[in-house]
């Protein structure tokens, strides 16, 4: 990652439904606010092909529409093996992901893998729970757990990339 690339990000969660749709959105956003758009570039995908071309969980949606978050153009997608060579950090939800990552993932590559509340050391939680088969108030833990993570990671490439 320099100034002269910039840096692209994958977010990584189960099935690409909830929890990556909303890192990644919701890092964009923080990504545009701050006026790096031109140099970071993000993505999300799951590891697993359940849902596959699938729009986000319609919780997920309200949920982070009520915070000003759009995932509305959001089709589910599965990591690809591209996915560890075109991108600089791929960011797991929690530490299943990260298992099937660090599995698939060239060795040359792994450190290209962390979590991503490794960029929020304050929280309390070292994960993004997946709030699938929970209630409401799962997606707004995450959505809160997520903002925690991009601020640091934001924060981070911004040093990186010399802004």
């Amino acid at each position: 990652m320099n100034a002269a690339t910039g840096s692209k990000v994958l977010f990584v969660c189960a099935g690409n439904i909830c929890r990556s749709p909303t890192a990644e959105s919701v890092f964009r956003s923080y990504v545009k606010i701050a006026g790096l758009s031109h140099l970071i570039q993000t993505d999300s995908a799951g590891t697993n092909g359940y849902h596959i071309g699938s729009k986000a969980d319609g919780r997920a949606v309200d949920a982070a529409a009520r915070r000003r978050y759009d995932l509305s153009s959001h089709r589910a997608r599965k990591v690809e093996a591209e996915d560890f060579i075109r991108f600089d950090l791929i960011l797991a939800m929690d530490q299943r992901n990260m298992s099937y990552l660090r599995e698939k993932c060239p060795a040359a590559q792994h450190d290209r893998l962390r979590l991503l509340m490794d960029y929020a050391p304050r929280s309390a939680y070292r994960e993004v729970p997946d709030p699938y088969y929970g209630e409401a108030r799962g997606f707004e833990l995450v959505l809160d757990l997520v903002e925690e993570g991009a601020e640091g990671l934001l924060g981070e490439l911004r040093q990186s990339l010399g802004y």
